[in-house]
């Protein structure tokens, strides 16, 4: 093992982005981070390296990126790359990407950027990169990438661990002259990453091979991606990577991965039922067990939604008992950043007249009218929030996006879930706090820039035939490719 403290460059742009939401991703939803603060964003990093912070930015999900911010961020990005690899020659690079981004007027844009690092340090230079398993693997993207690895568990539990793995086994093979082999392999199945959650079969049977791969001699990493449904884009699918020293096994076992990817393919399916908006308020309504979740899944702003559809409102206000008081329900959120100011203009305990959704361009609105039972100002995500009370309804109302994905966050507004009869969140499957929390939880067959439904979103740029847009597809060629 080499005694040498490898220089080591560290950044880049995250995002997940819906090409089917209104939302435009630019300056002000992007976190940037650069210097001592951006390696404060590792809970630590592997010894025997000097990491050189570049520039990272990372946002909610949400629509696609505005050209003007990729270009200029990505910019900086690749400059201050260069110009530390001309003060002193870099080792290696750590790519910090989400996977499933997309910038307006291009196509895969992590692709490029990883080509763009190539062009600047060269061939010889290791480049590592992390990703969320519902980003792509293109061909670009894994031509200019030695070693890619990705979460093993959805919801994201480990993401820290992704991170750390990534700079682990970069700094591994460093150490160990290692210029590792990689083995490629697609699947053409686009599904919803709530149809894979890893708590349940096959997901959880496939992701758990992953650690038996990993123990072969010649084998240093393997990862399954199920790719980004949400995205109109060639690169959108399944795929696996398995890096390694031996190109035979890593080989065969990307190909046996691949393999049972696809004969998988019938039994995804969402962790709890799912069913119309009408059907799953009923349902919750009906239910003796408290708290009871409904996912309004279609404009889940974790997922690319944009967060502006308040047709899930307009179904829970249509039911005589909750519009009369009778029933109660939380539903958030909806970002209307015109009604959040109305509503702090009038103050907790008075009456407003509102028209929300459709903020940033998805369309419909629903009419809220109520009393403001709770202002919250300078919410670190949601900026300013209202909380209003229709009948027995609770709206919160954003100035930003922003998700709902911890029972505190409903407790700070003085609502409670356990208190009510139905809790409608914009989510998929259950992030851990809810999950725990919940009693009872139905997903919603809501619309949006994530409808879970996704052959009604009219892909036309995904390569085709794809499972289960073409549900009577033959065998795909799974070959592995191998670099």
């Amino acid at each position: 093992m080499s005694g040498r403290k490898w220089r080591i460059a560290v950044g880049g742009v995250h995002i997940e982005s819906s090409t089917f939401s209104p939302h435009r991703a630019g300056e002000a939803d992007f976190l940037v981070t650069r210097g001592e603060e951006l390696l404060g964003r590792y809970a630590s990093l592997p010894e025997g390296a000097r990491w050189v912070p570049l520039v990272h930015a990372r946002a909610l999900p949400g629509g696609a990126v505005e050209k003007g911010f990729f270009d200029g961020i990505a910019g900086e990005f690749l400059a201050r790359l260069g110009q530390a690899h001309a003060a002193e020659p870099l080792d290696g690079v750590y790519l910090d990407i989400h996977g499933a981004m997309s910038v307006d007027g291009m196509v895969d844009a992590e692709g490029w950027l990883a080509a763009e690092v190539r062009r600047v340090v060269g061939r010889e230079v290791l480049v590592s990169a992390s990703m969320d398993p519902h980003g792509n693997v293109s061909r670009q993207l894994v031509d200019n990438v030695d070693l890619l690895t990705s979460h093993r568990m959805s919801p994201h539990e480990d993401s820290p661990e992704t991170l750390a793995r990534a700079q682990r086994n970069l700094v591994w093979c460093l150490d160990n002259a290692v210029r590792p082999r990689r083995a490629w392999v697609t699947v053409p199945v686009l599904l919803p990453g709530e149809k894979a959650c890893t708590r349940d079969d096959p997901a959880k049977r496939l992701y758990g091979l992953l650690p038996r791969v990993e123990e072969l001699d010649g084998v240093i990493d393997a990862a399954i991606w199920i790719g980004y449904a949400w995205a109109d884009e060639p690169r959108c699918r399944a795929a696996v990577v398995v890096s390694g020293t031996d190109p035979e096994v890593i080989a065969a076992r990307a190909g046996q991965l691949a393999g049972q990817w696809w004969r998988s393919r019938g039994e995804f399916d969402f962790s709890t039922r799912a069913m119309d908006a009408d059907a799953a308020v009923a349902e919750a309504l009906g239910s003796a067990k408290r708290p009871f979740f409904v996912s309004d899944s279609g404009d889940n702003p974790t997922a690319g939604g944009s967060g502006d559809v308040a047709f899930m409102l307009g179904r829970l206000l249509a039911r005589p008992e909750l519009a009369s008081g009778e029933a109660s329900a939380i539903w958030a959120s909806v970002v209307d950043p015109a009604a959040v100011a109305s509503c702090v203009e009038a103050g907790v305990g008075s009456v407003v007249d509102v028209e929300v959704g459709g903020f940033l361009g998805w369309g419909g609105s629903v009419r809220l009218s109520g009393v403001v039972a709770a202002v919250r100002r300078g919410d670190p995500v949601g900026g300013d929030i209202a909380v209003v009370r229709c009948g027995g309804v609770s709206a919160v109302v954003t100035s930003r996006r922003k998700p709902y994905h911890f029972v505190s966050d409903f407790l700070e507004l003085g609502l409670d879930p356990a208190g009510v009869d139905v809790t409608v969140v914009k989510i998929g499957y259950l992030v851990p706090d809810l999950f725990d929390a919940a009693a009872g939880w139905v997903l919603a067959l809501t619309p949006g820039g994530v409808d879970q439904d996704i052959a009604r979103l009219g892909h036309s740029g995904v390569e085709r035939p794809m499972y289960p847009l073409d549900v009577a597809m033959g065998d795909p060629d799974l070959s592995v490719t191998v670099w």
